[in-house]
């Protein structure tokens, strides 16, 4: 946590947005591994014969391309989760100001 007189919202915002920084890179790793899996089924079809094998090894890449963007589609979703949890954050970070603001004027 923080120090001793730190306000505890700020606390949570900042440890929200290490998370969502970590999310983010994440999300990246995981998109460019669905794009290079993508990149090798594709060659993969251009490339290969027709035997039982290859059909065999580019279902298995096809199942593989499916998994990824599933994960890929509920990072996403944790992802705007966060980012609106982090604006509520920052408005609740920003009240007390407005209110002082107000009962000065």
């Amino acid at each position: 946590m923080g120090s001793a007189g730190e306000r505890p919202d700020l606390d949570a915002f900042r440890e929200l947005e290490e998370v969502l920084h970590h999310l983010a890179d994440e999300l990246g790793a995981w998109r460019r591994r669905a794009l290079t899996a993508e990149a090798r089924v594709a060659e993969t079809q251009r490339s290969m014969d027709v035997g039982d094998t290859s059909m065999l090894r580019l279902r298995e890449l096809e199942e593989e391309n499916h998994a990824m963007e599933q994960r890929l589609g509920t990072a996403r979703t944790r992802l705007s989760e966060l980012v609106s949890r982090l604006g509520f954050l920052e408005e609740q970070a920003h009240a007390p100001e407005a209110r002082n603001h107000a009962a000065k004027a």
